[in-house]
């Protein structure tokens, strides 16, 4: 991939010569295919298709042209190479929101992160080093919808493309959730649906579980449960404390998360219902 690439996403009903048909418009409109992925779901009969793509175009003659060779009811995207904007959510935890800034300052992760917002101040400092704004919404004293309608405010003028939960601590309702539809990433352990709620570390310790690990999903009102975009797990053993046990675990979620932004941003992720498809 390069910085100047174009994506095309497709996702149809399966025909035959489909990838011919779609390539043949890339051809007439005189760009080069430099990387092209496709799937097909047997059991649903769907198709699905990446292609990266470089020269002058005309992205609405590609997009018409593409639709015109497709089944009706294709869903065709075009995405250009404009870095996205990002805000970064998180609470009292550091350790994701401190990758993604060192990341970020590295130009590592292919995007722009445009604010921090909390509803604690403890990181501000940490957001403050890397000369990131950061906005301090409090939550004490208001019901969710009210807290969430802060935040919206404080987010709009920011215009992101994607709000990535680094530790945030809060539960999003269905009305936040649906207003940014397939644009919220969230990390978490991968313990769950076992050892919920607090401490859940000590949780796996008192068990004596052998594998722990991270899980990187899209947002949807069920909670937890949206489509996953990246698992990793590492094996653990009785002389890992519990303490050593959250420290690994931290370590997973840093390295799940920032992966997953980068698969997501640079469009390597199409949305099959609740499942992904990750053409990596």
């Amino acid at each position: 991939m390069t910085d100047q690439s174009e994506k095309l996403l497709v996702e149809c009903v399966d025909r035959p010569g489909l990838v011919h048909a779609i390539t043949g418009v890339l051809l007439r409109a005189g760009v080069n295919i430099v990387s092209n992925h496709e799937f097909v779901d047997l059991e649903h009969g769907q198709f699905y298709m990446r292609t990266e793509f470089e020269g002058p175009t005309a992205e609405n003659a590609i997009r018409t042209g593409v639709q015109a060779v497709l089944p009706a009811g294709a869903k065709v995207v075009l995405r250009g190479a404009r870095k996205q904007r990002l805000v970064v959510f998180a609470s009292r935890e550091h350790h994701c929101l401190a990758d993604l800034l060192v990341r970020h300052a590295y130009d590592e992760l292919g995007a722009e992160i445009v604010a921090v917002v909390s509803n604690h101040p403890d990181l501000s400092s940490l957001a403050e080093k890397f000369g990131v704004t950061f906005r301090c919404v409090p939550n004490e004293g208001l019901t969710r919808e009210a807290h969430e309608a802060a935040v919206a405010t404080i987010i709009e003028p920011f215009h992101p493309d994607y709000l990535v939960l680094a530790k945030y601590m809060r539960l999003l309702t269905p009305d936040f959730v649906e207003a940014w539809s397939q644009r919220i990433i969230n990390i978490h352990h991968s313990f769950l649906p076992a050892f919920t709620g607090a401490r859940p570390y000590k949780q796996a310790f008192d068990r004596g579980v052998k594998v722990i690990g991270a899980t990187a999903h899209f947002v949807t009102k069920q909670i937890d449960e949206g489509p996953i975009i990246v698992q990793q797990v590492i094996s653990v053993d009785h002389s890992h404390t519990a303490h050593d046990l959250a420290q690994a675990g931290r370590d997973v979620e840093r390295v799940v998360l920032a992966r997953a932004i980068r698969l997501v941003l640079e469009s390597r992720v199409l949305l099959a219902g609740n499942r992904t498809i990750i053409f990596d």
